[in-house]
């Protein structure tokens, strides 16, 4: 018995149904396990990162930073196994990338604000204790003679030492010399391995003899029972220092002009009752003491003054001759009788188009005094100071600035003029305005509301312009009569760039101090602006 046509079909149908289901499925289960797979295969090279920072962080006992990189580690771990909770799974890498690099860098940099972190004062009390012990070491005339064989472990150099009484201990500079029991020794006793480190060969102690005769191997804990060093990578002498810490005291000892130097942890320094004192030092906190420096100190606050309002004239300067600039070319390629407008436009945004720093390069050989174009062709070889001179390298930057920034502008504006209804105009037309007053009534009030915000932004940007200064004069010509490294043309950011990076004596602190300083006149001049934008608004 057949099975008649229309019921064959309909089976047939639903077998290639099912099998286009389980064809599906399967894909569908491949797919799954793939992406599980991908999935384990990044929160593996997540969690041995996080490992890693773990182990790094108990090895220096950083609790806070530990407490918080496990943390972390858990929470996503925990987002990304659980089935549900897909908008934290997109949300968590932003968020965590904006805690590391936004608000931690800020909040840090706040933080450095309230202390006396620089040159001389980047580290930790025992660093400093240590390094200067260290820094006044001499070696003792009558120095017994220790056996030394350097060994390496992870790219880092140890002394296995033998002492006159045939007791084996190995140390680094960061650990104290430390009683090894299972060293191996040669015939005479003397110490020539240890079980995970490798013994370096002659070849290769010449090789490094530089950083090996660098090597300071403190004896004990105490910094006063000195260290030892060796010249040549086989014999070792003790090394001991001028300098006597007494740390129940808090004072440091000059034993050979038996002058004593106080602990002070309002400066984080070892003071004389002269007050000299010792570096380096250590990092303490300071309260509003860099304020105080940056408002108090004549040296500093005449140039902080001068930097900031020439910071303001450079920003307002700089907005206001390219949004002008960019305005007036707007208005005239935006004239549908013009010829070839388009191609004009093209070449006006040419400058927009090449990095700033590499324009600025470029305009800075331009201007030089002696070869640079300007001078040599246009000027017929004129020395016409344009960046040595304060007020001619002022001008120069606005210039250049002007050179650079127009086209932006010339793009904003075209825009927001051609969003008018040429209805407006039309009418005012037929009422007998005449063109500047339908620009001066019509025109610019409604393109104001649009590139406000726009005028805004390019305010902050300039108020922070640190590409062009640095590039076109380095802030120069340098203020002498500063007690800070700036120059006639540095803007609040380059001085802030000046004072924690350029020279000997580098101040973070104060730097940082600078920075809240800058976040505090930019937000207030956003704030009021954008308040002032808003009587603009009521015009749409």
């Amino acid at each position: 018995m057949t099975t008649p046509a229309p019921e064959r079909d309909r089976a047939q149908i639903v077998a290639a149904k099912k099998q286009r289901q389980a064809s599906r499925i399967a894909e569908a289960a491949s797919a799954g396990i793939k992406v599980l797979l991908l999935k384990v295969l990044l929160l593996g090279i997540v969690d041995a990162i996080s490992v890693y920072a773990l182990f790094v962080l108990f090895i220096k006992q950083d609790s806070l930073v530990f407490g918080l990189v496990l943390l972390v580690t858990i929470v996503v771990n925990v987002i990304y196994f659980r089935a549900k909770g897909l908008p934290a799974k997109y949300l968590t890498p932003g968020l965590i990338f904006l805690l590391i690099f936004q608000i931690f860098v800020v909040g840090y940099s706040g933080y450095i604000a309230f202390t006396n972190y620089g040159t001389g004062h980047n580290s930790t009390k025992d660093d400093a204790v240590n390094s200067l012990i260290l820094s006044s070491q001499e070696r003792v005339p009558d120095s017994a003679t220790y056996a030394v064989t350097v060994l390496e472990q992870a790219g880092a150099y140890s002394f296995l030492v033998t002492d006159p009484d045939g007791e084996i201990s190995v140390g680094n500079p960061d650990s104290p010399l430390t009683e090894v029991t299972d060293a191996e020794t040669d015939a005479s006793g003397q110490a020539i391995g240890l079980p995970g480190y490798t013994t370096l060969n002659f070849a290769d102690i010449v090789a490094n003899q530089e950083a090996i005769a660098a090597l300071a191997v403190p004896v004990s804990d105490d910094p006063n029972d000195g260290s030892l060093r060796t010249p040549d990578g086989s014999a070792a002498y003790l090394y001991l220092s001028d300098l006597v810490y007494d740390e129940a005291a808090g004072t440091m000892t000059d034993a050979s002009t038996g002058v004593v130097y106080t602990e002070d942890p309002t400066q984080g320094s070892f003071v004389a009752e002269d007050g000299a004192d010792l570096q380096p030092g250590w990092k303490v906190e300071v309260g509003l003491a860099n304020f105080a420096k940056a408002f108090g100190t004549d040296s500093i606050r005449g140039p902080l003054i001068s930097v900031t309002l020439w910071t303001f004239a450079f920003a307002f300067l700089s907005v206001a001759t390219t949004f002008a600039l960019g305005l007036f070319l707007a208005i005239v390629f935006n004239d549908l009788r013009m010829r070839g407008r388009n191609v004009y436009r093209v070449v006006m945004i040419l400058p927009y188009a090449f990095p700033a720093f590499l324009s600025a390069l470029v305009w800075a050989g331009m201007l030089n005094p002696q070869f640079g174009f300007i001078n040599q062709v246009l000027f017929g070889g004129a020395e016409i100071p344009w960046l040595t001179n304060e007020w001619l390298a002022k001008f120069s930057i606005i210039f250049v600035n002007l050179w650079l920034g127009f086209p932006y502008m010339f793009l904003v504006c075209t825009g927001a003029l051609q969003s008018i209804p040429g209805e407006l105009q039309e009418a005012a037309t037929v009422d007998g305005a005449r063109p500047w007053q339908v620009f001066r009534l019509i025109k610019l009030p409604l393109l104001l509301v649009s590139v406000s915000p726009l005028l805004i932004a390019s305010f902050a940007f300039n108020f922070n312009n640190f590409n062009l200064i640095y590039m076109l004069t380095n802030g120069g010509p340098r203020d002498v009569t500063a007690g800070v490294n700036v120059g006639a043309t540095d803007i609040l950011i380059s001085m802030v760039y000046k004072v924690a990076f350029v020279g000997a004596n580098r101040d973070y602190g104060l730097a940082s101090a600078f920075s809240i300083l800058i976040f505090v006149l930019v937000a207030l001049v956003s704030i009021i602006s954008f308040r002032q934008t808003k009587a603009l608004e009521e015009l749409n």
